[in-house]
């Protein structure tokens, strides 16, 4: 159509890329399409109604996007709101280090992702001797809590110092996945480069708040 290469060329240069800086720019050119047709050959309606609906669409897609950025960010609000009552509060999260005081030892715990014919937590001393194993038997997925009562396998209380604990499972014969987790006192909330929360532990670990396994 006449006209409508100049039209294209004035108004591409200062239309944007959003939603409404398109529909501007495609009324404008509608507009100087419906000015120089031919009127011999004029534009044809139905082409012009879907021409409307596409850039509509556009507009709606761009909306929409923008809806979900705003929801996503009071989410992550919300979300750090809730972890910052955490405060103060004994979690489960995956760790492989504990500390043992006066035969006292924190709580632990598995995560399993599947269920398993035989769990066992293995404990280790820093010179890496094994003094315990925890057979825990057949457990369902999920988190199970763990009660060690600091001694080693023959019923003796173990010395004070750092222990390790490691988790296994069995399942259809096979080795499976277990994730060992130990006890710790939450310390304050960090926010991630998401937007995530995750936990500082007294404990020195750093872990996402999706990783807690149980609040004691």
């Amino acid at each position: 159509m006449n006209g409508t290469s100049s039209a294209s060329s004035s108004t591409s240069s200062t239309s944007g890329t959003s939603g409404s800086d398109l529909q501007q720019t495609f009324l404008q050119l509608l507009v100087t399409q419906l000015q120089n047709q031919d009127p011999t050959d004029p534009m044809d309606s139905s082409q012009m109604t879907s021409q409307l609906a596409q850039i509509n669409t556009v507009t709606g897609i761009s909306q929409l996007n923008t809806s979900l950025s705003s929801l996503s960010t009071q989410l992550s609000a919300g979300q750090n709101a809730q972890a910052a009552l955490l405060i103060g509060s004994t979690v489960l999260a995956p760790g492989s280090s504990m500390a043992v005081s006066s035969g006292s030892a924190p709580q632990l715990g598995v995560t399993l992702p599947a269920a398993a014919s035989d769990v066992k937590l293995t404990i280790t001393n820093s010179a890496g001797q094994v003094v315990n194993t925890l057979d825990l038997g057949a457990q369902s997925a999920g988190t199970v809590p763990v009660t060690w009562n600091g001694t080693d396998s023959a019923g003796n209380t173990v010395a004070d110092g750092t222990y390790t604990v490691s988790a296994s499972a069995t399942v259809n014969g096979q080795a499976g996945t277990a994730t060992a987790l130990v006890a710790s006192k939450v310390q304050g909330v960090i926010q991630q480069s998401d937007g995530t929360a995750s936990l500082s532990l007294a404990n020195g670990k750093t872990v996402a708040l999706s990783g807690v396994g149980a609040i004691l």
